[in-house]
């Protein structure tokens, strides 16, 4: 099964395409991971991830999508690659969305 679940941060700003079959939207979702190490200092990781949702699920996530907002999402892993203009092999390993929604920050929820 390829099935993934993220909740982070809306990095970069919000990338939209429209196409005859409807919209494209990509964006940038920033997740941290932390441990504490053997001196027991806690170390903090930001990991960053690339997320694509299509249709219209990708009309709504326009609407209310904007840098910084925290979000939960569902889908699965897609793996593409192709040749870039200087003749490389460009891999990359996207989050394709099923479900995007927003998680209200404590501070938001409060007021």
């Amino acid at each position: 099964m390829n099935s993934v679940k993220l909740i982070g941060n809306v990095g970069r700003e919000i990338n939209v395409r429209e196409f005859d079959g409807g919209k494209m939207l990509s964006f940038s979702l920033a997740t941290d991971e932390g441990y504490v190490n053997k001196d027991k200092e806690e170390v903090k990781n930001t990991v960053w991830h690339t997320v694509v949702v299509w249709r219209e699920l990708a009309q709504r996530c326009e609407t209310f999508l904007t840098t910084g907002k925290m979000v939960s999402i569902e889908g699965r892993l897609t793996y593409r690659q192709y040749v870039d203009k200087d003749n490389r092999t460009v891999r990359r390993t996207e989050v394709t969305a099923h479900k995007v929604e927003e998680i209200q920050k404590k501070q938001e929820a409060a007021v």
